[in-house]
């Protein structure tokens, strides 16, 4: 999840179901960095790695300019074999706030401006992202619970970094549980001086924006 997304007060409910119907890829498993270690449910990578694209996983919605620029170049970057003109047609159905992925009116002018200045990247160049250390695979058959648990596990054999803390995030908000300090401690089996230590004002503020959607 990109900073700057959070749940809209908004009826319309993400229409997931025409990208599948257009074949649209919106998640991606890392490629290149080979993790530290692979199991049934996904992998663990004791660096982090960049390359993990998991869009509209969580209830969290667009809310920015910023982060809507962000969502389409991931698009486009994921899939490379659209043309000009289905790459357009995506840009206007994720802009239509009707179809539940933004929270906001954009206008037909703004829709074009993004979708020209995204379409004019260097698609050689993996649009910026978060690290992420454990990665589950799409249909592992674990519980939410049981990633949280795994990540706990997992993470907390190591120091804490920034890439643990947004890793434990994710998985608290999919449980629908409130962020807290006193949680994530509890989480990654340390202390709450360490979760304070390495909370970041970028993790901060990803923390309220996900606490928003529950």
């Amino acid at each position: 999840m990109f900073p700057g997304e959070t749940k809209g007060f908004t009826l319309y409910e993400r229409n997931l179901n025409w990208l599948v119907k257009k074949r649209v890829i919106y998640r991606r498993d890392p490629i290149k960095d080979i993790p530290t270690q692979t199991y049934e449910w996904g992998w663990f990578f004791e660096e982090g790695t960049h390359e993990c694209y998991t869009l509209f996983a969580s209830k969290a919605k667009i809310t920015t300019y910023r982060s809507l620029k962000w969502h389409l170049y991931v698009l486009w970057y994921l899939n490379n074999q659209m043309d000009q003109e289905e790459f357009n047609e995506l840009v206007q159905f994720i802009c239509e706030k009707r179809n539940g992925f933004v929270t906001f009116d954009v206008s037909e002018r703004m829709q074009q401006s993004i979708g020209y200045e995204v379409s004019m990247s260097d698609l050689e160049k993996a649009p910026p992202n978060k690290a992420r250390k454990v990665i589950f695979k799409e249909h592992s058959g674990l519980t939410h619970r049981e990633k949280l648990s795994v990540v706990g596990q997992l993470i907390g054999r190591h120091s804490v970094s920034e890439a643990d803390l947004y890793d434990t995030m994710l998985t608290l908000n999919d449980l629908n549980i409130k962020i807290t300090v006193a949680q994530l401690a509890k989480s990654l089996n340390c202390s709450e001086r360490t979760i304070y230590r390495n909370m970041t004002n970028t993790l901060k503020k990803e923390k309220e924006l996900l606490n928003k959607t529950l």
